[in-house]
């Protein structure tokens, strides 16, 4: 326990430096944090903690996602409700096939584990695009489309890699696929409930207490019960916390006197203890990001292998972005090139990725080599895409002036 007791104050405080170096020099914060993360691991192979499946569903993935989603407004989504959900849903089943049918035709890998790659990281990562937004005071319709889209798609994700998974270890045939299509349906549908449960009796129990202390207690159990029950009954968590999240925001943190189920106090102190709350779980998952990408064994697939990785994943969100975005051309939810350019770069991997990679059983063929290749994507989107998106925001108009 004293072991596990200091590692947890030294990630802390490694993350805490991180951050405070990182506005003093005007680097975008999780992109330190995995460099610093991949330093230490080469210094001291020895660091202790490292990124596990349980520590990011169980510790991470609550308060990351509870968090964006309390700050969404149902007015805004409603408004753009038809591309988000495009994206979210054919846009991940095309992202995710087409990274399935490139890795199969330019590294032969088997049906099996090309179709499980595809479904897992197709999930954008909204944390590190989040963050950066944050940074550069970004705001208006680019952010809610980025943030929207990579939180929506988080859950499609999370849907789609539990049904790859169950048809690469199924037979295939067709009572096999119908089987698939109800445990959909169960999941997708299973989560939203939960979560829905969740958020209607945080609320009731909100009403009989104006105490701040016990409704930001509330909210956290809200987030994470809504989670880890989803999770028992076998169901989406994510889409479970996700809505639960949108419910407590919209209802009990976005209004004012009598249309809020939360004291004003409350929704001060909800606010600011989420955004920590945040704060923390981000710090952690992207300095030990850094450290394992630092421990894996990269040399031994060969640069050839996870350079065609990284193509094929950049090539298959250009597929979900360009062609998706087309169709909106002539209506009133017009995506203009520049915002396009944006949700086809912002599209950062990260701890959902990790995490279901993490999961995969041994029995799968290539295991190993999704998780390594689930790495290098992760590092370069962050580093690389992390670094170079400042310049592109800037060089396309979004970034505001100083002092804006």
């Amino acid at each position: 326990m004293d072991e596990s007791l200091r590692q947890v104050i030294a990630v802390l405080a490694v993350a805490m430096t991180v951050a405070i170096a990182a506005r003093q020099v005007r680097l975008p914060y999780t992109v330190g944090l995995v460099l610093v993360g991949a330093i230490l691991a080469a210094t001291r192979p020895d660091f202790g903690m490292h990124l596990t499946h349980d520590l990011i569903f169980d510790l991470i993935l609550p308060p990351l996602l509870f968090e964006a989603a309390l700050s969404l407004s149902w007015r805004e989504l409603a408004r753009d409700s038809v591309p988000l959900l495009t994206f979210a849903g054919p846009g991940t089943v095309i992202s995710a096939a087409a990274v399935a049918f490139g890795v199969m035709q330019l590294l032969d890998w088997p049906a099996e584990s090309a179709v499980v790659f595809g479904a897992l990281i197709a999930a954008t990562d909204p944390v590190a695009i989040i963050a950066m937004f944050k940074d550069n005071r970004i705001k208006g319709r680019l952010r809610l489309l980025v943030e929207s889209e990579s939180l929506l798609n988080d859950g499609a994700a999370a849907v789609l890699f539990v049904v790859a998974l169950a048809w690469a270890e199924g037979s295939g045939d067709a009572q096999g696929m119908g089987d698939t299509v109800i445990t959909l349906g169960r999941i997708v549908f299973g989560g939203i409930a939960i979560g829905g449960l969740c958020g209607v009796a945080a609320i009731l129990v909100a009403q009989r207490t104006t105490e701040h202390l016990i409704e930001a207690a509330l909210t956290t159990i809200t987030a994470f019960g809504a989670f880890l029950i989803a999770e028992y009954f076998h169901v989406s968590g994510v889409l479970a916390t996700v809505v639960a999240g949108l419910i407590l925001g919209n209802l009990g943190l976005a209004g004012e006197g009598e249309s809020s189920f939360l004291s004003h106090k409350g929704q001060e102190f909800v606010h600011a203890f989420w955004e920590f709350a945040a704060f923390v779980a981000n710090s952690v998952v992207f300095l030990l990001i850094g450290v394992d990408v630092a421990t894996m064994p990269f040399t031994a697939y060969g640069a050839t292998m996870l350079a065609t990785v990284i193509v094929v994943v950049l090539v298959a969100r250009a597929l979900t972005v360009y062609p998706l975005s087309a169709l909106f051309r002539a209506s009133r939810w017009r995506i203009t090139a520049g915002e396009q350019h944006v949700l086809w770069w912002g599209g950062l991997r990260g701890a959902l990725a990790l995490a279901l990679a993490l999961s995969l059983p041994d029995s799968l063929p290539l295991r190993d080599t999704i998780v390594v290749a689930t790495f290098g994507v992760v590092a370069f989107s962050i580093i690389v895409q992390g670094l170079t998106m400042p310049l592109l925001l800037r060089a396309l108009g979004f970034m505001p002036q100083d002092g804006a």
